[in-house]
């Protein structure tokens, strides 16, 4: 019985539960048991709050036996990124600075999950303070790809990624700044959701970059991670920059995935040297399908799109500099060196030296270097001259196309340990994914198929206007239930068995 609840889907999951069919508790208590059997081998959690889980399962089934009526996703577990705040339960962003911080309050988006009385199984690991591409930069260790332990399950959201691939969860939460809920979807054969900026609250979400870090749904079918998506979304009068506009109807156009007629848009500066073999050769026979499927398939330029990489690692370090000032040992957090005998500004460098990794300091150095006096315009300005530019191409195209469509990443999941001496090649796995984050587009990977050379899934972009988040879960829901039908079963089901 514990084997068939946790291959479920989400919404049969919470349908099951409120025909009561199967208890919260029961569903809680199966992926309990399945992190303890294979979470040391993925390492997808950094903490399992067992009690808390159970506490809020039994308070689901309290409320079936008294007939309340329960939300579409009450009683389905979850996994938590470790960079949203919950109150009393360790939140450390994947960094020693924070290791064993317990914060007094709930991120939004926790107290909206708290809500709608989804079950929060735990943290998951994640690259330090969401700065990597493969969820090797955690200080507590490497993530491993289900579907090979020595591969990179993306990052920076590799631990959520690879709790659903390893089905620890059936939904989780991620954050994507530069690619890091859609580079992990790509590489584990699941569907990562980047909302439109704004679209989902940031407040209780630790800053990694402000004007580009947006948090969003992560689960194995389309369906669930609209109804996720609805769940989360909305306006927080507690975030600045939360749209006050209602959410689009996701769940709607997930239930009825149709894209006869709609327009699609194919970037041609996406491909060329750098990308896999197999990985052009999935996403081309993913365009091949969306026109078998009705929809008229477009190419078009987006000649800045070439400048977005060199534009993101400028801007999202100069933010990350501003915002990690914040770990100075003064108020919260590790402290090292306080023995009397030194002074503030020591114990903060003594602090910063032992709880920082090696990529936080890299990002912080080059950031806080664009920004100091005389190199602020040749920079961080340039970078916001080409942000802008960007913004127009997405602009143009979009009078032309409804969507556009790309590989996710340009590669497959690739071995740990290959590219951490090459930033510069790490930070190519976000070429695809980081121009919609600097015009705070929404944007969606899902599966589509294995790339031939190794067998490793290989994820497919749609890319979708700000606010017209719809328009992905609809291509989305479409190519979904076409690629399920012609495979015969879900992707997920070829991967190897832990």
């Amino acid at each position: 019985m514990a084997e068939n609840l946790i291959r479920l889907t989400a919404a049969e999951t919470a349908a099951l539960i409120a025909s009561g069919e199967v208890t919260a508790v029961e569903v809680t208590e199966a992926h309990l048991a399945r992190i303890e059997a294979v979470d040391e081998k993925v390492n997808a959690f950094l903490h399992v709050d067992r009690e808390g889980a159970l506490a809020q399962a039994r308070a689901v089934d309290e409320k079936r036996a008294r007939g309340e009526q329960l939300g579409p996703l009450a009683g389905v577990p979850l996994a938590l990124k470790d960079i949203f705040t919950t109150e009393g339960v360790p939140t450390t962003v994947g960094s020693k600075i924070l290791e064993g911080w317990l914060p007094p309050y709930d991120a939004t988006v926790t107290k909206r999950l708290k809500a709608a009385d989804v079950v929060i199984l735990g943290k998951t690991n994640m690259d330090e303070f969401a700065m990597g591409s493969s969820t090797e930069n955690s200080a507590f260790g490497p993530t491993g790809n289900p579907w090979d332990l020595t591969r990179i399950p993306g990052g920076s959201g590799g631990g959520s990624a690879a709790a659903l691939a390893a089905y620890e969860a059936p939904l989780a939460i991620g954050t994507d700044t530069g690619g890091s809920i859609r580079q992990p979807a790509a590489v584990t054969g699941t569907v990562g959701v980047k909302p439109t900026y704004g679209g989902v609250s940031r407040y209780g979400m630790v800053a990694f970059s402000s004007s580009l870090d947006q948090g969003g749904p992560c689960a194995r079918t389309v369906l669930d991670a609209a109804l996720l998506h609805e769940v989360i979304a909305g306006h927080d009068p507690l975030d600045s920059t939360s749209i006050d506009r209602p959410v689009p109807p996701v769940v709607e156009a997930a239930r009825n995935g149709d894209v006869k007629g709609l327009r699609v848009g194919v970037v041609k500066e996406f491909a060329g040297e750098g990308y896999q073999a197999g990985v052009m050769q999935r996403f081309n026979e993913s365009v091949d399908l969306l026109r078998s499927l009705g929809a008229e398939v477009t190419e078009i330029s987006c000649p800045s799109f070439d400048l977005a990489l060199a534009a993101y690692y400028l801007i999202a370090p100069s933010e990350c500099s501003s915002n990690l000032a914040r770990f100075d040992a003064m108020r919260y957090g590790l402290r090292v060196g306080d023995d009397g005998t030194r002074s503030a500004e020591d114990v903060t460098a003594l602090t910063r030296e032992a709880g920082f990794g090696p990529e936080v300091k890299r990002r912080i150095m080059l950031g806080t270097y664009a920004l100091s006096s005389g190199y602020y315009d040749a920079y961080y300005g340039s970078a916001q001259k080409v942000r802008t530019l960007i913004s127009k191409d997405f602009e143009k195209a979009f009078e032309q196309v409804d969507v556009i469509v790309s590989p996710t990443t340009p590669t497959t999941a690739f071995p740990i340990g290959e590219r951490a001496d090459d930033p510069l090649a790490m930070y190519l796995a976000d070429l695809c994914t980081i121009p919609a984050n600097l015009a705070g587009n929404a944007a969606m990977s899902l599966p589509c198929g294995l790339a031939p050379e190794d067998g490793l899934p290989v994820g497919l972009q749609i890319i979708a206007p700000a606010m017209a988040d719809d328009r992905l879960y609809r291509v989305g829901a479409a190519v979904e239930a076409a690629y399920t039908a012609r495979w015969g079963h879900p992707l997920l089901e070829e991967a190897p068995s832990l």
